[in-house]
Order: structure tokens, then sequence, then C-alpha cells
């Protein structure tokens, strides 16, 4: 075997296991739930990447075996590719009873032994390299999903369950007090330059180019968890001069009084996190923020959210290894004890104030693969940084997520900014 093909064979059973290991805690009931419309249960996630690599790799290419496991799995696995064909309802897939945990499993496992082999042998060229090498990013993206929509599942559990126990959570110190970092104005370069010289990005990143800034400061740590609580202490949830309109109907109709997972106890709050339910952490970094509560907390706190633009262009030059990842093992943001500006990947995805839109010149990928990022540039909000869900390598300074703006169930927060 090629040294190219062993290092690619390693990567791709590295990602597969972590899949499968974030999985294990969970009972075949637990994965094969679905607690709310927009997420999705383990198990279909443990599929759906598995379709991914048969149906874009191996029945596509040349150099794939052009079989399938089980023809009906491209209906029920099938997640948004109108050009492959007729799918399950995102909403029903928790009625998906069959196939088993044990036959999914199965799956994998044979879709795993075909793509290998094809790799030791060569046999793939390099379009089906290419779709791997996305297919690996698509999985390492539902890795973290697998995560939020767990936390989701148990977190509205009426026993609120642990995920996991011993997960690590720090005896509370204080991190240093907010500051502001100042940004000269001019043109600016964002976005992923060309792969040849710097790897993988998804399409939506690209095309590298520039753009007119005028100066700004970005805070250098995330909201905490303090400023949440006395912005609750303030009664700003019931103040409509803070929200948009769009957010405070939201609020009123969801009966919206705190982030998502918090709840009063013996006169303060606690909150669910995958280790269980303890005493809010005011120290902490604020997670589970919708955009409006976001954007209600900057109006609040007499600042205002970031463009993408201004956070690429203030995250350019720092390791995107600064943060906390779910390879840590902790799956909760951690309060930094860094000066300076910290923890702008890692931890909590930060919202923006820039509507998720394409940049000038994008091409979306041919075929259906084209479907993956363009078509949803509507009525979606940027988020930039990556999380604590989030595997470690897996993000850039010009990665862009995407969500509506009434997400809760990420793990979203805030990072302020203002003029000059």
């Amino acid at each position: 075997m090629r040294a190219e093909a062993a290092e690619l064979v390693s990567r791709y059973r590295s990602v597969r296991a972590r899949t499968e290991s974030l999985c294990a805690p969970l009972s075949p009931e637990d994965q094969g739930a679905q607690s709310m419309p927009d997420a999705s249960p383990a198990k279909w996630h443990l599929a759906h990447t598995t379709w991914f690599f048969e149906t874009f790799v191996l029945a596509r290419s040349e150099g794939g075996d052009g079989r399938v496991f089980d023809a009906s799995f491209a209906f029920l696995f099938n997640s948004y590719y109108e050009a492959v064909g007729e799918r399950v309802a995102r909403a029903r897939r928790g009625l998906l009873t069959r196939p088993s945990l044990e036959v999914v499993r199965a799956y994998r496992a044979d879709v795993d032994a075909r793509l290998t082999r094809a790799l030791a042998d060569g046999r793939l060229d390099d379009e089906a390299l290419a779709t791997l090498e996305l297919g690996l990013h698509h999985e390492q993206q539902h890795q973290e999903l697998v995560l939020t929509d767990v936390k989701h599942l148990l977190g509205t559990h009426p026993l609120l369950p642990a995920y996991r126990s011993g997960l690590a959570r720090d005896t509370r110190s204080a991190p240093p007090a907010p500051a502001w970092v100042s940004f000269p104005g001019g043109v600016h370069s964002i976005g992923a330059r060309d792969a040849a010289t710097a790897g993988f990005a998804f399409d939506n990143e690209r095309p590298h180019h520039q753009v007119l800034l005028p100066p700004f400061s970005l805070a250098t740590r995330p909201v905490c968890n303090r400023d949440v609580l006395e912005f609750i202490a303030a009664g700003a949830y019931h103040d409509a001069r803070l929200w948009l309109s769009d957010g405070w109907h939201t609020l009123r109709s969801e009966g919206w009084e705190a982030p998502l997972y918090w709840q009063r106890r013996d006169g303060g709050f606690f909150a669910y996190d995958l280790g269980g339910v303890r005493a809010v952490d005011p120290d902490e970094p604020a997670c589970h923020l919708s955009y409006y509560e976001a954007d209600a907390l900057a109006r609040f706190a007499g600042a205002r959210l970031p463009t993408e633009a201004e956070w690429e262009v203030a995250a350019a030059g720092l390791s995107a290894d600064q943060g906390h990842f779910a390879d840590d093992e902790r799956l909760h943001p951690r309060a930094s004890q860094a000066a300076g500006l910290t923890q702008l990947f890692g931890d909590v995805w930060e919202w923006t104030a820039s509507a998720y839109a394409p940049y000038p010149g994008f091409r979306p990928l041919a075929g259906a693969l084209g479907e993956y990022n363009g078509k949803f540039m509507c009525s979606q909000l940027v988020l930039r940084g990556g999380s604590c869900f989030t595997p470690r390598g897996h993000v850039r300074g010009s990665y862009r997520n995407f969500f509506p703006p009434s997400t809760r169930w990420q793990m979203t927060g805030v990072r302020f900014a203002r003029d000059g």
C-alpha cells in the first residue's frame, strides 16, 4: 500500500471510529429517538454518514464497486439531496424503527471494508478522493450533531439523565476582565484560498476575496454566564425595546426567560449539560443562545455583533487549536484564564451579524454535491469559530457555519463588537 493511501485509510478509520465512540454511551433506545424535528436520532447519523460514502464515493466513481448494501437505504438515509431522489421527511426520522441498530452497524462495517479496499488498491481517482475528503469533514459535522441532538434528547427528558458521568469540570476561577482589541480599517482579504495551496475548505468558504472595513474593536472573550445573569436580573427578557421584532415574537411564543437548558431552582439558576444538572457557573462562556438573544445581549451592553468579515480578520494568524474542543472530553465551554484575544476557536460558536449569503464569484460543487451548502443561502445567519462539540482540527478561520436565528440547541454563544 502506498504511503498516501495508508495515511488516508488511517484517517478514514479514525474519523469513523470517533463517531462510534460518541454513540457508545447511548442505549439502542437512545440512539433511535428524536426529540424534535430539527434533531435526528444517533442511529440515523450513523447510517446517513455511511450512505454518503457509499453513494458518492463507492457507487459513483469508476474505482468503486458500484453495489449498494440495501437499495431502500437511499430513501431512508438521504438527507436533502434532491438530485439523488426522494427521502423520509426529516421530522419523521425518529419513526424509523427498522433497520435495527445492529443492521446499521453492519452497514457501516460493510461500507468501511469496501472503501478501505478501494483505497488500498489505488482504485479511486482524484475526483473520488476529493469526495472522500469531503465525506470525512461531513462526518465530523455529524459528530457534532450527534452531541447536540443527544443533549437535546436527554436535556428535555423528565429525568435529565447524564450522557456520560465524570466529565471534567473546573473549580471556578474567574477569567480576566473583558477588554477590547482594536483593528484598523481598510481593505482586508477573507475566505479560503485555492485548495492547492491552502488545503480543504467547503465551497461556501470560497473564493478568497477582498472586503472594505471601517475600524472596529472585538471583545477579548465571549460573553459569559455572569453577563446573562445580569441581563435576566435587569428584566431584559421582558423588555421589548432590546429585541428585534422577530426575536420578540419568538420569545413570547416560546416562553423564553433564560438560555436553553436553564431552570430556576432554590433562588438560583441550574443548567443541564451532558454530565447532568449543576449550578450555572457565572464565569463560563454562555451557550445555547439564539441569534435573537445574542443581539439583545449586545444591545443591552451598548455593543453589537461582529460581521463575519470582522471576525475573520480578527482571527487571522491565530491558532485554531486555542480553545476547547470535543476531543478534550469536557463537552462544555470552559472559562479561559488567558489574557488578550482568546477563545475565538472552540468552546462556543459565535453568532455574527452577517446573513449567510454567497461570496462574490461563489460556485457550488458540481452535481448533487452542489446542494451541500449553496441551497441554504437564505434566512440563515453565519456563526464562526467552532465549539466544545466540534472535533479539533475541523474548523479554520474561513469556516462558515449557519443556522436560522431562532436556533438554540446548538452550542451557540456570542462575542461583542463595536465601532472604532
